[in-house]
């Protein structure tokens, strides 16, 4: 046993202090970093604030005073005394020569765009300029007639295609109003004027109308319907716009500026909407985007904080190295008490004295000095103490071995039994041990001097020595059954003889035993007979000179349940059904759960008529049942099978046969639910079945089956990339070769299909194998049974092992049907599979469930598209659109697509334009066996 000064210390004082320390001023240095880090932000932020608010009213300013200059110059032209003649002459000509000579002068100058002039009734007299704008993009006669009513000057701004602004004032001869003279000009000049103030880029955007084209479409910015006028900088200005604009809306960017990362810079958007001075002009507004690089202040801002984080650490490695200092030395002489301490326990006092010194005289005294004096007197006085204890116990010493013998054999006596009773002369108890009074849930005060027979084997024919087995009855009622073990003594306490019974309870080993035996026997979910006991009962009815009926049944869309509700609702409904059987047809027969949905009832000495009517008592019974999942109604529905004995079969193997056909019979007629085997029909079908079956399993162990293979190659190219694995059988008697269509339905109903994937997959990697170091991929394809059975992929990792061939030479095709049935289960195997390193192709894509939701989450790399739409695809409008939807959806989830069935060039030519990877069919290649080469 290690003792407490041997252990190594886990964690000392100072070293813990020096722990708290430094959580706590390594979190005062974050919060310090954290708070300057926020400050500077805050700073940040509301210097960028002001900036906005500084830029709004410049442009604001700058718009008014470019206003008042338009209309200032406006008005300088209106008084010209030459238009004032003309207009008295009215006479247009001389009206449109009347500013010929200042005109260039206010076009070079002043900037003036345009300078048109109106009568009263807004009729057009002269235009001056290269008349760009055109009268849709001219102020209104509304507006004009303002100017002529208030004979005021009026300016107006308006954007539509172009921003510009105008200035109109009202042209007056001899005191009379004659006509109004209106100049326009761009905001271009507005925008240079504002980007040499604030320094930032700027950019003068307009709404884009419907339809409307540009001359330069790389200024167009969809997101917002807007188009760039004009622009500072435009390579770095124009994809900062197109980037922002696909993550925020125009009217969210007006509400609050945005941040955006590009290039590696950082840059902050704001908008400063133009608002069109017209009425009914909301659409035609323009607006000022402002984008600051803000990237060398917000770096500052991170270099600043770096640095009072990088202060705050070396304020605490200065604080920490202190600490050390200070508490170095004492925590040393609290380590030195500490090992010499737990030497007292063991005697060792002069070594503790020998470890640990006492304090000097003339020193001053601290906490430790106390500690270290205390420890050595305790020295002293505990080994005066253990002299004089090792004394006395040498004199306890011969007292405790006299006692020991009875001491031993009373605690092993009570301490080894469950129930413990003395007994004296064959009936009278002497003593009972506290757990015999429990069990009886009595005192033993009670038991004692009680009988023995009558309190504890009140069911036992006789008491007699030895071993036996009685049950006893508690006094709440229990009933307990015991094993007993008497054993008699010679004398007791007073001399008398007696004997000691120990009892063992063994109650819940005896139930656990019913309890197993009931389990060998029954299903534990639906407490229904299981297969096992109904085979038994199965054999002992069907011998000679017997008769009765058998029903198979299995519930019908139970997988989609299982899916639908989860494994939970699956077990509800079989629970719900379950309890029917046993409510309603106990008296029956024999009813068993068989496993999964499938259930058969066993109908002795029962004639046709009397399974038939129990069928439709059952179909009846059932559709009274649903469960209700998530506000989703589930109802039990069943398809029954109905073969007779010895009519269907003489031995249980045939009758079970023959009722599993019957019940597959019954699912292809849904209105009535049941199926009675026939005389002749139906035997002469499930003659051929058994005749399938047989011939499937003479060619898996004769080797009748062939691996035939079809190209599949690239688009681009037309070169084969990988082969997929066809399954032939070849007939022994004839050598012709049978399709797969004859025997795969029967192998899937019988279960041999298993057997054949796993065939196929052997077979196709020691071919693999025998290639050397050939890269040629081989695709094979796996049932459904296969993608459910969890033992397939140890299987497919045992058979990659055996045959060398790499697991990413390998493609394993399944249907989307097959996929989705049961879709945990598959999803899980295939990831399996996928992990192994082989790719997975999902089959026949198209015709099956195609959700988008299986379709993510399976681990798939191929989507073959199914036949069906492509053999009349040049055709089909239809199957173009589907063809090309899968191919588009499949490149957004990142998977490959291969379709099949091309028998011609048009085919071709259409999938190569609607992108699809990989084809396979007819016109690349016929399938042909393995045997032949394939690349002829």
């Amino acid at each position: 046993m290690s003792h407490p000064d041997s252990r190594p210390y886990r964690l000392s004082l100072k070293w813990r202090a020096f722990a708290l320390t430094s959580l706590i001023l390594l979190g005062l240095a974050v919060l310090i970093t954290w708070i300057s880090y926020k400050s500077l932000m805050e700073q940040f932020q509301t210097h960028q604030q002001v900036n906005q608010r500084e830029q709004r009213h410049q442009i604001e300013t700058s718009l008014q005073s470019a206003a008042n200059e338009l209309k200032q110059l406006a008005a300088v032209a209106a008084s010209s005394e030459s238009l004032n003649d003309a207009l008295l002459s009215l006479n247009q000509a001389e009206i449109a020569e009347s500013l010929r000579n200042q005109w260039p002068t206010l076009q070079l100058d002043a900037g003036i765009d345009e300078l048109v002039i109106f009568g009263l009734d807004g009729e057009l007299l002269a235009v001056y300029g290269e008349d760009n704008n055109g009268n849709d993009k001219r102020p209104s006669r509304a507006w004009l007639s303002k100017v002529v009513e208030s004979e005021q000057p009026q300016d107006l701004l308006l954007c539509a295609g172009s921003c510009l602004q105008f200035a109109a004032v009202p042209i007056l001869v001899q005191g009379e109003n004659a006509g109004v003279l209106m100049v326009s000009r761009s905001l271009v000049d507005v925008m240079s004027y504002f980007q040499r103030s604030s320094g930032d880029d700027i950019a003068l955007l307009t709404r884009q109308e419907s339809g409307a084209t540009h001359g330069n479409s790389e200024r167009v910015i969809p997101e917002w319907d807007s188009y760039s006028l004009a622009l500072t900088h435009q390579d770095i200005v124009l994809p900062v716009l197109k980037e922002i604009s696909r993550r925020v809306s125009i009217e969210a960017l007006i509400a609050s500026p945005e941040d955006i990362e590009y290039g590696g810079r950082q840059y902050e958007t704001s908008i400063i909407p133009l608002e069109s001075g017209e009425a009914g002009s909301a659409n035609r507004s323009g607006y000022f985007v402002s984008v600051e690089d803000v990237t060398a202040q917000l770096e500052g801002i991170r270099e600043t904080t770096g640095m009072v984080f990088f202060v705050a650490l070396a304020g605490w490695l200065c604080s920490e190295a202190f600490l050390l200092f200070l508490l170095w030395k004492p925590t040393l002489r609290i380590r030195t008490l500490s090992q010499a301490l737990p030497g007292l326990a063991r005697g060792k006092f002069a070594e503790l004295r020998s470890q640990v010194s006492r304090h000097s005289e003339g020193k001053p005294k601290d906490e430790i000095d106390v500690l270290a004096d205390t420890a050595v007197e305790l020295s002293y006085q505990l080994e005066r103490l253990k002299g004089e204890v090792t004394a006395r116990g040498e004199l306890l010493e011969q007292q405790v071995v006299e006692l020991e013998r009875e001491r031993d054999l009373v605690s092993g006596l009570m301490n080894t039994a469950q129930v413990l009773v003395v007994v004296h002369g064959g009936d009278e108890i002497l003593m009972a041990n506290r757990y015999a009074a429990d069990m009886l849930d009595a005192s033993e005060s009670r038991l004692v001097g009680g009988s023995f027979a009558k309190t504890f084997q009140p069911f036992a024919r006789e008491f007699h020595s030895g071993q036996q087995e009685s049950d006893l009855v508690t006094l709440k009622g229990t009933r307990r059954t015991i094993a007993w073990h008497h054993t008699p003594l010679n004398t007791w306490a007073d001399g008398k003889p007696a004997t000691i019974s120990v009892g063992l309870d063994i109650t819940d080993r005896k139930s656990a035993a019913q309890r197993i035996s009931w389990l060998a026997n029954r299903d534990p979910l639906t407490a229904l007979y299981n297969r096992s006991y109904f085979e038994g009962v199965l054999a002992h009815a069907v011998v000679r000179d017997m008769h009765g009926a058998m029903l198979y049944m299995d519930l019908d869309r139970f997988k989609e349940i299982n899916e639908l509700g989860g494994h939970q609702a699956g077990d509800d409904l079989l629970v719900l059904v379950s309890e029917m059987f046993q409510r309603q047809l106990s008296h029956a027969g024999t009813i068993a759960r068989l496993g999964g949905d499938e259930f058969a009832i066993l109908m002795e000495n029962a004639s046709a008529e009397q399974a038939v009517i129990l069928a439709n008592i059952i179909t009846q019974s059932l559709e009274k049942i649903s469960l209700d999942v998530d506000g989703q109604k589930h109802r039990a529905v069943a398809s029954i099978g109905i073969a007779l004995y010895p009519d269907h079969g003489a031995t249980p193997k045939e009758l079970m046969a023959s009722a599993d056909f019957a019940m597959y019979r019954a699912k292809e007629d849904p209105a009535q639910r049941w199926h009675l085997l026939s005389a002749q029909a139906d035997k002469e079908v499930l003659q051929e079945r058994v005749y399938w079956e047989e011939r499937i399993r003479h060619a898996l162990e004769h080797e009748g089956f062939e691996l035939w293979g079809q190209p599949i190659a690239s688009v681009d190219g037309l070169k084969v990339k990988h082969h997929e694995v066809l399954l032939r059988m070849r007939s022994s008697d004839t050598g012709e070769i049978v399709s797969p269509g004859s025997f795969i339905p029967v192998a899937e109903r019988s279960g041999q299909i298993v057997s054949i994937d796993r065939w196929v997959i052997s077979e196709s990697l020691k071919m693999m194998g025998s290639w050397g170091d050939s890269d040629r991929r081989l695709a094979l394809n796996v049932s459904g049974q296969s993608l459910h059975d969890e033992a397939l992929t140890g299987f497919l990792e045992n058979a990659l092992k055996m045959s060398g061939v790499s697991a990413h030479r390998l493609v394993i095709e399944v249907t989307e049907t097959a996929a989705v049935t049961d879709f945990a289960t598959a999803r899980c195997i295939l990831q399996n599979i996928r992990d192994l390193g082989c790719a997975i192709a999902l089959d026949d894509f198209g015709v099956g469930f195609s959700s988008f939701y299986y379709l993510d989450q399976l681990p798939i790399d191929y989507i073959k598209i199914d036949g069906s739409f492509i053999r009349d695809l040049p055709e089909n409008k239809r199957s173009q659109m589907i063809v090309k939807a899968i191919v588009e959806i499949a490149k957004g989830f990142g998977k490959k697509t291969v379709a099949e069935f091309v028998d011609r060039e048009p085919v071709y030519n259409i999938l190569k334009e609607y992108g699809v990877d990989y084809i396979q069919g007819y016109w690349l290649g016929k399938p042909r066996p393995f045997s032949e080469s394939l690349d002829d």
